[in-house]
Order: C-alpha cells, then structure tokens, then sequence
C-alpha cells in the first residue's frame, strides 16, 4: 500500500513537471518570437542622403596689389616703395574705395649682390616688395576697378600679379542661411526615403541617426567667382514601418 502510494506520488510529480516543462517551453516560444519580431522591426531601416545647394553673391573681396622696385641705396629704394604705395593709395581713393579698407605690408628687402653666384651682376644692388591690400564689401566696385589698374603699370608702378596675389571673392554670411539650408537637404532624404519605402511596401518612420555634413563655398566657375555655389549633404536613418 505504502509503495503504491509513493508510485503514485512520483507519477503525480513527474505530470507536473511535465506540464510545468510544457508551459515554460509554451512561453519561451512566445517570448522569443516576440523578441525575434521587435528585433526585425527594429532592424529595417533606410539610410538616405539629401543634398542642399543655394548660389550666392560674394560679400566680401580681397584685392592684394604687389609690386616691386629695385635701386642701388637704401634710401633711393625707400623713396621708390613709397611713392607706389602712394600711386596705389591715389588709385584706389579715385576709384571709391574708402582708406580704411587698404593695409599694407612691410616690404621685403633682397642685396642681390650677396645673393649672385657668379655670371653678371644686376643693374640695381637692391630689390624690394611689398604688397598693399584692399579689403571691401564693395563687391561690384571692384570688378569695374579691376581693368583701370592698367593706369599704375602706365605711372611705373611694377606690379606683380601671381596665383599668390590673385583677387579673392568671399562669401561670409553662411551662418544666416545654415539652417534652411539643413532644412532643406532633410527633407530631400526623406523624399528618398519616402521613395525607397514605396517600392520595397513599407512607411518611413522616425528618424534613427542624422548626420550633417560640411558645407562647402565654391566659385560657380573659373569665370564667375564672383557668385558661391553653396552646398551640404545630410545622411538621415530612417526607421521603416509595414
């Protein structure tokens, strides 16, 4: 009797545990499919780039004039660099630029007598340069000066134009314009993504990760530098939802 009694309290355990076993296989099933459905949900996702240009006006330009004189004093080649730089000063006065847009830059002083490794000695012992630079707003002002600056060359002015001493046109208000500009290249991927998401039968959803890129200022050619091309590139993460 007593061994029946435990036969049939082993077999009651065992039926427990069986369905204990059972159930928990039951729900680890139904987690794991969860699980496994929340991990593919949050795993299909788009990533898109959009793209922002905008042309602009210059704002700002630098216009460099170097120019050199050569004598066989000090003092002559020091009355010489001070006259052209009054003979630059005088032209860009004549032309409406205001005094205090011009710096200017000690000159650069070379004995070529010291320098001569052998052949024939130059006709002038010393040779200077310096360099005087006009700093403006006045964008359109100085693109009609330009071609007068042929008169300092006919007053013995000898400039040196190089790609050193190149005119600059420069466009400095790319803070004002920044965030439409980001406004712009967003929604440019999410028209990607919404794109992306029609073909492939899905809806875009939140944004996961964003990434702004650099912005970069360009000439619109080597004809106009006068006119920016300005440009960024967003890399936006999309989410995507059945």
């Amino acid at each position: 009797m007593a061994g029946s009694t435990r036969n049939t309290v082993v077999l009651g355990s065992a039926v427990l545990l069986g369905g204990l076993l059972a159930l928990g296989l039951v729900w680890s099933g139904s987690y794991i499919k969860g699980a496994a459905e929340v991990w593919q949900q949050s795993s299909r996702s788009v990533t898109v780039r959009g793209l922002a240009e905008r042309e602009v006006p210059a704002d700002l330009v630098l216009w460099p004039f170097n120019y050199s004189v050569s004598a066989n004093s000090l003092s002559d080649l020091e009355q010489q660099l001070t006259n052209d730089e009054q003979a630059i000063r005088n032209f860009l006065e004549a032309q409406g630029f205001a005094s205090e847009h011009v710096s200017s830059t000690p000159p650069r002083i070379t004995d070529q007598f010291s320098n001569q490794y052998g052949g024939q000695r130059p006709d002038e012992r010393y040779r200077a340069e310096a360099t005087l630079l006009l700093r403006s707003p006045d964008v359109e002002g100085v693109i009609e000066a330009i071609p007068n600056a042929t008169s300092l060359v006919r007053e013995g002015v000898l400039l040196s134009p190089s790609y050193e001493y190149r005119t600059e046109f420069l466009f400095t208000g790319l803070d004002a314009i920044k965030p439409e500009m980001i406004a712009a290249a967003t929604a440019d991927a999410r028209n990607a993504a919404q794109q992306f998401a029609e073909d492939s039968g899905s809806q875009v959803g939140q944004i996961r990760q964003a990434t702004q890129g650099y912005f970069s200022i360009e000439d619109l050619d080597s004809y106009t530098p006068q006119t920016k091309r300005v440009r960024v590139v967003t890399t936006v993460d999309y989410a995507l939802q059945d």
